[in-house]
């Protein structure tokens, strides 16, 4: 696991298996993340016809909060049959929401009042009962193993609890710790949120660092590079509480050579910002993000491996298949997605390339569900939003074509303002009509269409006046109507002091936008009461030598990190902390994942 944070606007979190980028996420100190953050809210209109109310959580737009998102003991009366929620909320009420879903687009925030808070092995679910479970990823015997172990912990009754799958092979001792310290985090959660009126945030998620570390690692990870003191200590810090067996993985990098320069990853990182991502063998894919799916194609380009059409098909598509999986990783795509297979004819090769998108998928932490090939080559699947995507974290809506990548030209631009100048002319008591055009548009019109214009202005008699605007560029521009009885349309300005007017309100409007931002909140609670750090696992292995230093003059390669992670899987932790568990031996050890319940069912 690599951690970049020498820059404090981006911290970028990568793991890798030996030179080959298999995971990243970045976080952007101008773009405040709010999934999972809790806030004290006020609810602010209720919509029947939605069964939904909106809340004012402290964001610029207000969260959206289903009527099935929210907890009874928010209700004004037990209702009777039917639920209407009209009757059961009040406007101006204040409720406990966290983030379920970001901001996307022109959506707010979706909301629930059904809190969880995840830690290293559970997730609490402090006011619904009848969530909880174990992690679908957890099957057989292991299953039965850890529905004992949960059942020996001592927890309110009142309250959920999820395995998640890090919990696997974990001693009841250990998930003991971790629910008193997640209890510990709720009730210092409800205590700040008597203090203030809402809105104001109570508690957020931690930062990528922490999640990251809570999330991602476990005994195969061999260590953990962070190129930044103040970020390893924050590590450290939290690892010491958590999970003291590995903080001898933590390692500080001190090279000249930047981190991801040296295990060569930059240049895969920039794929993740690419429409179109070359394949080994001479083929590529490309990416298309839609608004209500993401379309991914796959051609063939250069691609001569195979021995026919249909073997060079078969292996476009099977090295796709992989590479796919670990572009909607990198780019954390989420929602629909349609891939566009090249066209296969026997049915056994369609069912290879299903079968190796299935493999590739088998270790996303996002839930995925696959279709199969339709007759139309497409194949149908669906990934869990975890957050918001690389693209819409990391980058903007092109000012220039609203984001759907081609404009018009100036020809065609250029028509439609004459025919739009034309009508405007022609309405009742126009004096003059004003266009605002990029200098293209502008020569094109007072050269090769002066006669169109003067033959308009003698037929309206109305003055028609082409203002070139340097700050315009195609296909933006700006027509005005000035009736006859507007002072400005008998105003003895001049076109170019008209222009120079202009130019310096599109000036001082981007100023004053600018001005308008929001301050970002500070939490009331940051983390739970100080306590005794977690248990400490004895791994049940023969004593083996000291996990090597951070490598700084040598390329790692596969085959040293498959040693390194052998290593250190037998390696002994000496941490003189806590009551010593002796931990269960376990077959296999799959990435952890934030799992959530609801009423029973996950989401």
């Amino acid at each position: 696991m690599l951690i970049n944070a020498t820059q404090p606007e981006e911290l970028r979190v990568a793991l890798v298996d030996g030179q080959r980028l298999y995971d990243l996420d970045i976080e952007s100190g101008a773009r405040e993340q709010k999934k999972a953050n809790i806030y004290k809210g006020r609810i602010t209109r209720i919509e029947p016809s939605l069964e939904a109310a909106f809340v004012d959580f402290g964001s610029e737009r207000h969260g959206f909060l289903p009527l099935k998102e929210i907890s009874r003991e928010y209700f004004k009366k037990a209702p009777e049959g039917r639920v209407n929620i009209k009757d059961v909320l009040s406007e101006g009420q204040e409720v406990i929401v966290q983030v379920e879903k970001e901001e996307r687009g022109n959506k707010g925030a979706a909301l629930t009042t059904f809190i969880s808070l995840a830690g290293r092995y559970l997730v609490l679910m402090p006011n619904n009962p009848r969530a909880g479970g174990i992690s679908r990823r957890i099957e057989g015997e292991e299953r039965n193993e850890l529905r004992e172990a949960l059942n020996g912990l001592i927890a309110p009754a009142d309250m959920g609890l999820i395995v998640r799958t890090a919990g696997l092979g974990r001693s009841s001792e250990e998930m003991q710790w971790d629910l008193d310290y997640l209890l510990q985090l709720w009730t210092a959660i409800k205590e700040a949120s008597l203090d203030r009126s809402a809105p104001f945030l109570i508690y957020q998620e931690s930062n990528v660092i922490i999640r990251a570390i809570r999330d991602y690692l476990r005994q195969d990870i061999g260590e953990v590079l962070i190129d930044s003191i103040e970020a390893q200590e924050e590590a450290l810090t939290f690892i010491r509480q958590v999970m003291p067996q590995y903080a001898s993985k933590i390692k500080l990098y001190e090279d000249s050579v930047p981190l991801f320069n040296r295990f060569q990853i930059e240049s895969q990182i920039e794929t993740a910002f690419q429409r179109v991502v070359e394949l080994p063998s001479g083929g590529s894919i490309v990416i298309d993000p839609t608004e209500a799916l993401v379309s991914i194609d796959i051609n063939s380009a250069r691609a001569t491996k195979g021995s026919d059409i249909e073997e060079t098909a078969l292996q476009t598509n099977l090295e796709a298949a992989e590479e796919i999986a670990r572009q909607l990783r990198l780019r954390d795509i989420g929602g629909l997605i349609v891939i566009d297979f090249i066209d296969m004819t026997p049915a056994k090769n369609q069912r290879a390339v299903e079968e190796k998108v299935r493999e590739s998928l088998e270790a996303d932490r996002a839930r995925v569900q696959i279709g199969r090939i339709s007759r139309f080559g497409l194949l149908e699947m669906s990934r869990q939003r975890l957050r918001p995507s690389l693209g819409e974290s990391s980058g903007i809506v092109c000012p220039r074509c609203n984001g759907t990548g081609i404009i018009r030209d100036v020809e065609s631009l250029s028509l439609a303002i004459l025919r739009l100048i034309e009508e405007e002319a022609l309405k009742d008591r126009t004096a003059e009509v004003r266009a605002q055009v990029p200098i293209p548009v502008a020569a094109f019109l007072l050269n090769e269409k002066r006669n169109s214009i003067t033959k308009i202005e003698l037929r309206t008699r109305a003055r028609i006046i082409i203002l070139p605007n340097d700050q315009l560029e195609t296909p933006h521009f700006e027509v005005q109507r000035l009736r006859d009885d507007s002072p400005e349309a008998h105003s003895s300005q001049t076109s170019y002091e008209i222009a120079a007017a202009a130019a310096e309100v599109e000036e001082i409007a981007p100023l004053a936008a600018a001005t308008r931002t929001l301050v970002p909140q500070e939490a009331a609670v940051k983390t739970a009461p100080a306590r005794a750090n977690a248990p400490v696992p004895v791994e049940a292995a023969a004593p083996a030598p000291t996990p090597a230093p951070a490598p700084v003059a040598h390329e790692p390669s596969l085959f040293k990190g498959l040693v390194k992670s052998l290593v250190s899987l037998f390696a002994t932790k000496e941490e003189p902390v806590a009551p010593v568990v002796v931990e269960k031996p376990v077959a296999e050890q799959r990435p952890a994942r934030n799992e959530e319940r609801r009423n029973g069912r996950q989401q």
